[in-house]
């Protein structure tokens, strides 16, 4: 993996996948990496989902709500 490939995949999830998350809440909020902790935030709502290995966990039951 190249060094462009890590800028284009933060947190090891691929762009593509990048362009079609959402946060799975009522206000399905854009998401964004927060690589200081490994995890994905939702910008309207904040809550944290977790990755794990590569793949986010878009759960509810498995998000940190917004502190």
């Amino acid at each position: 993996m190249s060094s462009t490939d890590n800028a284009s995949s933060p947190l090891g999830i691929p762009a593509e996948v990048w362009a079609i998350l959402a946060c799975p809440g009522d206000d399905r909020g854009a998401v964004e990496p927060d690589l200081a902790t490994g995890e994905v935030v939702c910008t309207a709502c904040g809550r944290r989902y977790p990755v794990r290995d590569g793949i986010p966990v878009m759960l509810l039951d498995e998000a940190t709500p917004a502190s």
